[in-house]
């Protein structure tokens, strides 16, 4: 049992868990971050839930909480892939 314990010990120590950046929030998908968007549009998608519409990237850069990248260069925050850039191309690359 001891000698368990301190392997158990061991691998923690070797394998640390990744810590999180604390300037960086935690964003589930399709939440953006409105200082890195030109556009700030938003629609009520099929299920009621208001969702931001494609926009570009104020940086060039992916934005944060982006799901799709749509054919047109605009990123998509949809919640499901239903749908997701249909007036903006087509999902030219699934991000999450």
């Amino acid at each position: 049992m001891r000698l368990s314990f301190i392997i158990l010990l061991l691998i923690c120590f070797a394998f640390p868990a990744e810590a999180k950046d604390p300037r960086k929030p935690e964003l589930s998908p399709g939440t953006p971050v409105e200082e890195q968007l030109q556009q700030h549009d938003s629609y009520t998608n099929a299920k009621g839930e208001v969702v931001h519409a494609p926009s570009t990237s104020a940086s060039g850069s992916i934005p944060d909480g982006a799901t799709a990248r749509c054919g047109d260069g605009t990123y998509s925050f949809s919640h499901s892939r239903s749908g997701t850039c249909s007036r903006h191309g087509g999902a030219a690359q699934w991000l999450r």
